[in-house]
């Protein structure tokens, strides 16, 4: 590898295809042990014949993959192997199920709730044994150990989708993070965990919101005493790192993390830990700097000379960096200042108090949004492409403008479609499609780890959420839209289980015990609609 290069840097480098292609070929061995190691095999064929292999795959041992290739694999039948995959997914896909909508609409939907469920993926053999942190073999029959958790992408819509769709997998989640805190010898989350390894890709804690998150959605079949302890130490070791500690990202994704790990505590009757973290998440307020010119390039060519006022990162000598303006990216990580800024879900009456008031919060919101040259393409304001964003348009709602959401939801929803361009961002691990799951059912988070989920007009007529006996009452939840269509997007009126609804959320509670929320729609905005606070 050349100097000053890293494995990260490698896939589609000239470089790395010139290793491969000079790679040292050992033939006729049947084993072998170490980094960066391929296989091939020769087959004596004739024209158009078929060659059937099957491989066993375990983390754990070579009798481990023998086991579950004979488990799961055990004739030589391609076509029924073929048709069992299909089956077993497409029951994994009734887990919700929708009509109305075009029929690439509905492809698209599908195609992304497949993508939702792939992972966290299983980390177990057939039999049970699984890899763990600190290298030894178990095995547990309390939780299927589970594996890969994009968590800087999938706290904002994957999880919280899987709280109402797939509880127990995130119960599974939350028991092989605590294992793996123990495991290896760290006492603390991984921030983007594979394969029990610790990437520390990113920023922030967000594990702690995932798990915070669950807990205030009765998903709590784990050692909750110990998940508040690891969450602490994992919000006071991310904060404390010298690389990321004066970032601007990396503070407002920690003090996320931080009004989560207080929700958790105080769940829990830790009262004392709770009003230490309580505080700390208060200070996002000291990263709000209300002097500085709302200029958006560095040159400050473009402006509002009408406003002031934006949160900025701190030195290492305790004071604000120099003000380049809200497009830039300084401080910050694949995201601009102006982005990042918006990440307060949990305090939004304190994000308007700092940005004057409830109509120039609102008017900031909408200029941000308004500015966004193409919602599929990066930029410095709504840049759907990338996560740091895709709270944003649910801020609307929290704010007492809902049919904003409702307006910009439909819109980004339109940057989803067939095809091999059908996400105009990196999938992230399930994040960039479990965002339209969400989106076109008419439910989606402002702040994770609330209970609370935002409603706006959902693009399919109907949506039904079955529901896990296990941890719901009901044993569905369907959302209707009535005279839906591409112009009609903006609520007229609701209805929950049959009665007037007028506030533009619904409690996970409500969704657990199953029943019906009705929307009715027309072409222009009901500004009346949906602003009763309870």
């Amino acid at each position: 590898m050349p100097q000053g290069k890293n494995y990260r840097d490698a896939l589609g480098q000239a470089w790395f295809a010139e290793a491969c292609r000079n790679a040292r070929i050992l033939p006729n061995q049947r084993e072998g042990e170490g980094s960066h190691l391929g296989f091939y095999t020769e087959f004596p064929t004739k024209a158009d014949e078929q060659v059937n292999m099957k491989v066993g795959i375990s983390f754990v041992s070579i009798e481990g993959a023998r086991n579950n290739l004979v488990a799961e694999i055990p004739g030589w039948d391609f076509d029924g192997v073929r048709q069992k995959a299909r089956k077993l997914w497409s029951n994994e896909l009734t887990r919700m199920e929708v009509s109305g909508g075009t029929e690439d609409q509905k492809t698209v939907f599908y195609t992304a709730l497949y993508h939702t469920l792939i992972d966290p993926r299983i980390f177990a053999d057939v039999n049970g044994d699984y890899p763990g942190g600190e290298g030894k073999v178990h095995k547990t029959k309390a939780f299927t150990k589970r594996t890969i958790f994009s968590g800087w992408d999938v706290y904002r819509s994957t999880f919280p989708l899987l709280t109402i769709i797939a509880p127990e997998t995130v119960n599974d989640m939350i028991n092989s993070f605590i294992e793996l805190a123990d495991q290896n010898g760290t006492g603390y989350f991984d921030r983007w965990e594979i394969f029990n390894a610790y990437s520390g890709c990113m920023n922030g804690s967000p594990a702690v919101i995932v798990i915070n998150d669950a807990w205030q959605k009765g998903i709590r079949n784990y050692d909750v005493n110990k998940a508040v302890l690891l969450a602490a130490a994992t919000i006071d070791h991310d904060a404390a790192q010298p690389n990321k500690k004066f970032l601007l990202s990396n503070l407002m994704e920690n003090l996320n993390a931080t009004w989560s790990a207080y929700r958790l505590a105080e769940g829990v009757g830790r009262r004392e830990l709770a009003d230490q973290y309580f505080s700390r998440s208060q200070q996002y307020r000291d990263l709000f700097d209300p002097n500085v010119p709302w200029i958006y390039d560095k040159a400050g060519r473009q402006k509002n000379p009408d406003w002031k006022g934006w949160f900025r990162a701190l030195n290492e000598n305790g004071q604000f960096y120099d003000w380049k303006g809200l497009e830039t990216e300084q401080t910050c990580q694949e995201c601009s200042v102006y982005q990042q800024g918006w990440l307060v879900p949990y305090d939004v009456p304190g994000m308007i108090k700092l940005l004057g008031g409830q109509k120039l919060f609102l008017a900031k919101l909408e200029d941000f949004f308004d500015r966004t040259p193409d919602v599929t393409k990066w930029n410095p304001f709504y840049n759907h492409p990338n996560e740091p964003v895709h709270l944003i348009p649910f801020l609307f709602n929290r704010g007492g403008a809902p049919w904003l959401t409702q307006k910009w939801v439909r819109k980004i929803a339109e940057a989803y479609k067939p095809g091999p361009d059908g996400l105009c961002g990196d999938e992230d691990v399930g994040q960039m499609s479990s965002w339209f799951v969400m989106a076109a059912s008419g439910l989606h988070p402002a702040c994770p780890g609330d209970p609370r989920y935002e409603i706006f007009s959902p693009l399919f007529d109907k949506i039904t959420f079955r529901l896990d006996s296990k941890y719901n009452k009901g044993k569905a939840f369907t959302i209707t839209a009535h005279n839906n269509s591409p112009e009609n997007i903006f609520i007229q009126s609701a209805r929950l289980n049959g009665k007037p609804l007028n506030r533009c959320w619904v409690t996970h509670e409500e969704i657990s015990a199953g029943g019906q929320l009705d929307f009715t729609l027309g072409s222009k905005p009901n500004t009346g609609w949906g602003l009763a606070a309870e």
